[in-house]
């Protein structure tokens, strides 16, 4: 991938917003693909309310978020409203997060964020706007990316380097299964638990070292007295999804 922007296409634009929009988008209509299939995305047509890419083989659409910089922990977004009715919606779009620098034009970091990790608790409300603001009353939201398993970050271009589309690819279809999942509350716990594992920061781990997190479950989920049942419940189906293999003897393994 050409991590370069055409900066011929900013000459005419002064404002610096109308500049990145520019150079991001066509970037990525020439740069990317689609994850599921690895054919080229299409741009929509402008003011498309739902997403600004789409795959015509796949039928799979992307939106695009850009910054300047790092992403950091929230990424802002539109209405509160209108994202979490999205998440329901067979229509709902996959993310792109695209992170340049301004000072070369260059992109630094790409990754998609398939849609099926986008559950309401990674959500953030924001506080309504107050006058005198034009839109007064307007409440915004952020998507908190700390909430999203490292699994569902799959990296284009990872600090200025391609990665290759087939290891893209692979890292798509792993995940797959979650689009079977209908319920947010049941794809949440799976999420946590994904997440979970990632904080044990090894390829392998015990049971034992899953239940370490009870309390933090059982804080998020307080209707739930079974919570040791629950966990068990959730590695389970990922052990059936491939996403784990059991070894034996309370252990697990990540496949890669």
């Amino acid at each position: 991938m050409n991590i370069k922007f055409n900066t011929k296409l900013a000459e005419k634009y002064h404002s610096p917003s109308q500049i990145a929009r520019v150079l991001t988008e066509d970037w990525a209509k020439r740069e990317a693909y689609c994850p599921q299939c690895g054919e080229k995305i299409w741009e929509y047509e402008n003011n498309r309310p739902v997403a600004d890419f789409y795959c015509a083989k796949c039928k799979e659409d992307y939106e695009l978020k850009s910054k300047n910089g790092n992403s950091g922990k929230k990424i802002n977004d539109g209405t509160y409203s209108t994202m979490i009715e999205r998440l329901n919606a067979k229509n709902n779009p996959n993310f792109f997060f695209l992170n340049y620098s301004s000072s070369d034009w260059e992109v630094k970091n790409l990754i998609v964020i398939p849609k099926h990790f986008f559950v309401p608790s990674i959500i953030e409300k924001r506080k309504p706007l107050l006058p005198p603001a034009r839109r007064s009353g307007w409440i915004g939201c952020n998507i908190l990316m700390g909430g999203i398993p490292e699994r569902g970050k799959i990296f284009y271009i990872k600090d200025g380097k391609a990665v290759s589309q087939n290891k893209v690819l692979d890292q798509w279809q792993k995940t797959l299964f979650l689009r079977e999942i209908g319920e947010n509350d049941s794809k949440g716990w799976i999420l946590d638990i994904m997440q979970c594992i990632d904080k044990l920061g090894a390829q392998e781990f015990t049971l034992s070292e899953i239940y370490a997190f009870e309390d933090t479950l059982a804080r998020k989920y307080p209707r739930n007295n079974f919570i040791k049942d629950k966990i068990r419940q959730q590695l389970q189906i990922l052990r059936d999804r491939g996403y784990l293999e059991f070894s034996g003897r309370g252990k697990y393994k990540l496949v890669t």
